[in-house]
């Protein structure tokens, strides 16, 4: 097992949003954070200090997903108003919103939260000029951020169910659906790889070396998949994943993989033989999110008891 020493120790609560927070993601050099939720609002903090920096409002209900391009000027948010609200981080004006995911399919059972939901995940591409999205209506897409067009320039609606979650190399988009499937796209060659994990997927994220995809499944397991071959190489239970959509990650040197869980605990597991190494309660109730610092042994996490928190060694 790895001596890698890991955040266990509360630094700091940050407090302001109203109701539950449903994701909170640290930026590229891990100096910020930003955080988003039932309230309505996308909010900037400097977590190692504590400090509220900015509110973003515009949302017409919740705001279920939050990405920042790597130079910090520009961040995305997604939610239950259907639209994809594309911000000036300085100054907290919108620049655009995308609309598009309007179908009323997508069944998304068993997630007791998602009655209402309509996009459910963003992320900005490796240059900051495509966000693509993923939704409750069976579909990702992604928009041009450079053109004035609120278009989507690519529909990608294969899936038979809710899309939760979604991860960007390159030159793929791999996307996670209540279908029970992990799904890769390769753009360049416009191809598609399914690999059904028989379970309902509601986060995927990939290991810092991009090798492997690790996916959040709905029967409180976790499952880490070979991004070539698609082979299950491990799986890591302990954890209550049963009807919210809760983050999992690995920790930035890839030797630990990490996750909320429904009553409130954090669990790490050794990435190898997944056992688990650690377990504390971090809140009151749900832990829907979790983000790894990119550097230091450091990490946040967000809950449906309405606070982000701060972890360290």
């Amino acid at each position: 097992m790895s001596g890698e020493e890991l955040p266990t120790k509360e630094a700091n609560v940050l407090r302001g949003h109203g109701g539950a927070v449903l994701a909170a993601r640290f930026n590229s050099d891990g100096n910020y954070c930003l955080s988003c939720g039932k309230d309505r609002t996308v909010r900037l903090w400097n977590p190692h200090r504590g400090i509220h920096i900015k509110t973003y409002k515009s949302h017409g209900r919740e705001v279920r997903d939050v990405h920042v391009t790597q130079d910090n000027s520009k961040l995305i948010s997604c939610g239950g108003d259907r639209q994809i609200f594309y911000w000036d981080v300085s100054t907290g004006r919108v620049i655009r919103k995308f609309r598009g995911h309007d179908s009323e399919v997508g069944s998304a059972r068993k997630l007791v939260c998602f009655v209402l939901v309509k996009v459910n995940a963003v992320k900005f591409n490796e240059y900051a000029s495509v966000v693509v999205s993923a939704g409750y209506d069976r579909s990702v897409r992604a928009w041009d951020c450079r053109s004035q067009s609120t278009e989507p320039i690519q529909i990608i609606d294969t899936f038979a169910d809710s899309v939760m979650s979604v991860c960007l190399t390159k030159s793929e988009i791999i996307a996670g659906s209540v279908d029970g499937t992990v799904r890769t796209f390769d753009i360049r060659m416009g191809r598609e790889i399914s690999d059904n994990l028989g379970q309902p997927v509601n986060c995927i994220s990939l290991s810092n070396d991009s090798n492997c995809i690790l996916a959040g499944c709905l029967d409180s397991t976790l499952r880490l998949l070979d991004r070539c071959t698609g082979e299950l190489l491990q799986e890591y239970e302990g954890h209550i994943c049963k009807s919210y959509k809760l983050d999992c990650c690995l920790t930035n040197t890839d030797a630990h993989v990490t996750g909320g869980s429904e009553d409130g605990y954090i669990f790490f597991w050794d990435l190898v033989d997944a056992t688990v190494v650690s377990r504390f309660r971090a809140h009151a109730s749900v832990v829907t999110s979790v983000s790894y610092h990119p550097k230091d042994n450091c990490m946040i996490t967000a809950s449906v008891d309405g606070s982000i928190r701060v972890w360290k060694t």
